[in-house]
């Protein structure tokens, strides 16, 4: 899992971040989604031909994921899926989205890392194998203190109606815009790897210390 020295530098508005070269991007951006996708799903059909009926499927649930993550503020968001000599390959994802929130009364919540910390639940595992997550701040180089959670978490899948959740590696670290009274640059990794979970935690930490808000 050590196998990401060389990185690429990604740019978006306002911020840039490095990733694994490895890696690759899942496109949400509204001018240029639709294509990304029917292209990259048209390779993995030339690839494996067996999944030729399933392309129209394919294509529409990620779109419609692309859509979904686009309004829920996701900027970026780039992913693995290595095969390390076993027959599941290794895959995760990191997420780059702006968020924010106000009061009841319509005022910006705070977006200092303290504040933001202390609005953050800890969950203690009571038994082996239960979902856990810690909170913490963090220094990001070049950028100042963080609020940020990690655990392996139960994440609810969007749009099911029978409330499912999925469980994964999650780290999130929440960086304050500058001079975005309430706005915070979520920059999120996750993994259902769960065996691997110290790796990508590792991994999430390196990509989250290079993130930089542009000049």
């Amino acid at each position: 899992m050590a196998r990401y020295m060389e990185t690429l530098t990604v740019e978006r508005g306002g911020f840039r971040i490095k990733v694994p070269e490895s890696w690759w991007e899942f496109d949400v951006r509204p001018e240029s989604r639709d294509d990304s996708i029917r292209r990259m799903v048209n390779e993995r059909v030339e690839q494996h031909p067996e999944l030729a009926p399933y392309r129209d499927t394919y294509t529409g649930f990620l779109q419609k994921a692309a859509s979904d993550a686009w309004k829920s503020g996701a900027l970026y968001c780039g992913c693995m899926a290595e095969s390390f000599g076993g027959d599941i390959p290794i895959t995760g994802s990191v997420t780059v989205s702006l968020v924010g929130g106000r009061t009841s009364e319509g005022a910006p919540l705070p977006n200092d890392p303290a504040t933001i910390a202390s609005q953050l639940a800890v969950k203690e595992a009571r038994k082996p194998g239960d979902s856990w997550r810690k909170v913490t701040t963090v220094d990001i180089p070049g950028v100042g203190p963080a609020a940020r959670t990690h655990g392996i978490e139960d994440i609810p899948v969007p749009g099911d109606s029978l409330n499912r959740t999925v469980r994964a590696v999650l780290m999130q670290t929440y960086i304050p815009v500058p001079g975005q009274e309430g706005k915070v640059a979520l920059v999120a990794g996750s993994s259902q790897v769960l065996d691997l979970a110290d790796s990508f935690f590792d991994i999430f930490d390196a990509i989250t210390s290079t993130f930089r808000f542009a000049d």
